[in-house]
């Protein structure tokens, strides 16, 4: 009986020796590759970082996708919009030795054609640019510009005091790629100081309310006067009016006119005027009679 024997052939292990070695090259070269899309408003620059080149590539990538080795090559993106920071509250020191806290708020942008520039000078992304470079330029610029106010001057001119500093922070940032558009200040005083500008605020207060009642008081008086001055006028009015009218009446009053009021009174009585005629000429006088039962 012959002896059977499998002896399969070994050609299909060439074809998926082949594709692995493939995907091996694939995933390598996935590793070895990247892509990054740079977003609308931002710069993108490729750093080279092995060779005798390195530093900023002169392409500046504006948007769209770049494709780099990570292993030789980095990109990194700047925005070129406006940025807001935020600093915590530091120290800086008035021309008469006092201390006031400043806690800025700052609106810049960076000027796309700098870009290269200011990765290059600081090799850092700008969150890192943000928290050493531009942090020490703020307090530098508020350093100088508060020594240049004693503690009074400086809470009576903040305005002019802000606009010192954006002076100092464009001296400084402009030239170098930063644009400083505003920034403002939360100024802390001294304890002292605030509590001397708070007393004074109260007596000021209490001077002006002081004042309001001395008006308000003056106000009323001369109110008070006006109306005692008007009931005295009406007074003297009514008295010469009254005076007037006596004296018209006194010259009014004839015997004649007496002896007529008379009888008016004594017929609205109901009786009838007793008259007595005596002397020549058929002149009358008259003369009030008892009444009846009357002794």
């Amino acid at each position: 009986m012959a002896e059977f024997q499998l002896n399969p052939s070994r050609n299909w292990l060439k074809p998926l020796v082949f594709v692995g070695l493939l995907l091996l090259a694939l995933i390598a070269g996935c590793s070895l590759i990247k892509v990054e899309r740079i977003d609308a408003g931002n710069v993108g620059i490729k750093v080279n970082l092995a060779g005798s080149g390195r530093g900023v590539d002169d392409i500046t990538y504006t948007t769209g996708w770049v494709f780099y080795s990570p292993l030789s090559t980095a990109v990194y993106e700047f925005p070129v919009y406006t940025q807001h920071k935020e600093y915590e509250e530091f120290e800086v020191q008035s021309k008469d030795g006092s201390g006031f806290g400043v806690a800025p708020s700052l609106n810049y942008f960076i000027q796309s054609d700098k870009v290269d520039d200011i990765f290059r000078q600081y090799r850092r992304p700008l969150p890192a640019i943000e928290d050493g470079f531009l942090k020490t330029a703020v307090y530098e610029a508020y350093r100088v510009a508060t020594n240049r106010y004693t503690a009074d001057s400086l809470i009576s001119n903040r305005g002019s005091y802000e606009a010192q500093v954006k002076a100092n922070l464009i001296g400084q940032l402009q030239a170098m790629g930063f644009t400083v558009q505003q920034i403002t200040t939360k100024l802390e005083p001294p304890a002292s100081l605030k509590a001397a500008i708070d007393a004074k605020n109260t007596a000021v207060q209490t001077g002006l309310q002081t004042e309001n009642r001395i008006r308000q008081a003056e106000a009323q008086a001369r109110i008070n006067i006006a109306e005692a001055e008007g009931r005295a006028k009406a007074i003297r009015i009514a008295a010469d009016a009254q005076a007037y009218a006596n004296e018209k009446q006194q010259q009014s009053l004839t015997p004649l006119l007496v002896q007529m009021r008379w009888i008016e009174a004594w017929e609205k009585g109901g009786s009838n005027v007793p008259t007595y005629t005596s002397g020549s000429g058929g002149s009358q006088f008259l003369m009030q009679m008892p009444t009846p039962g009357a002794k």
